[in-house]
């Protein structure tokens, strides 16, 4: 049966689908010896795919693995840094380092810190970072000042931003010094710096923002850069998540 190569890719563990579509478009895959180009399809029984020179094979696909990391501040999350500076892949030990298309589902800023999950099961990464498939993520997030009950309330019910309303989020306030403020934050969404952004125009800029859970998985008690592998119920608890929105989806429509 016949796919688009980059979804063979992630299937293979090799990359995730958007990396490995970078990877295409950089001339790193060929299909039958010649170059691939982004879109083509193939069949893994009689096509030969090589990766950097390399023939993969189906049978070379690793077994799959699924963590969640305590990211600290400082790291930024992807496999590859241009300026060189530590990766979430740093923090793996040795024998996660060297397993062929461990990478991040979605992203923390450098400066955000909390929780992130790691694997190289492309068509995991794909169902959860999909934009018809939201799982909600739990964020506590360090403000300046104290926002005002009508500020909460405008953030709760979305606020624009490059043209696009956020989607209605959960915001409630956990305590305040004279300075201060910390929010617990809960979204569906994860557009690029969102709550940096909107705290921002609100007038109340991020101090610090750390994720505490990923749907039902919390991060607690893992300590800030370790990781552990995620629990077959947690697993179980993200498929049912992404299944059932997806019902709701087409149900929609």
């Amino acid at each position: 049966m016949e796919e688009r190569l980059q979804k063979i890719m992630s299937q293979w563990g090799i990359a995730s689908r958007r990396h490995a579509e970078s990877m295409i478009l950089d001339g790193r895959v060929r299909l039958n010896g010649r170059v691939a180009q982004l879109g083509q399809k193939a069949n893994p029984s009689f096509d030969a795919i090589e990766i950097d020179g390399v023939l993969v094979k189906p049978t070379n696909r690793p077994s799959l693995i699924y963590l969640l990391l305590h990211k600290p501040a400082g790291i930024v999350s992807t496999c590859h840094d241009p300026q060189n500076r530590p990766t979430i892949l740093n923090l793996l030990p040795p024998e996660l380092q060297s397993c062929q298309g461990i990478h991040p589902v979605g992203r923390l800023d450098a400066d955000s810190t909390g929780a992130l999950l790691l694997t190289n099961d492309g068509a995991f990464t794909f169902r959860l970072t999909h934009p018809s498939h939201h799982i909600f993520k739990t964020y506590h997030v360090c403000v300046q000042g104290h926002p005002s009950r009508d500020t909460v309330y405008q953030w709760q019910q979305g606020v624009d931003l490059a043209g696009v309303k956020t989607l209605p989020a959960s915001v409630s306030v956990l305590s305040q010094n004279p300075t201060h403020t910390l929010l617990e934050i809960k979204l569906a969404e994860g557009r690029n710096r969102q709550i940096r952004r909107v705290a921002e125009q609100l007038g109340h800029p991020v101090i610090s923002l750390h994720r505490t859970a990923i749907g039902s998985i919390h991060l607690d008690p893992l300590l800030s850069g370790h990781v552990r592998p995620l629990q077959l119920s947690e697993l179980h608890s993200l498929q049912t998540s992404t299944e059932r929105i997806v019902a709701r989806h087409h149900a929609d429509r």
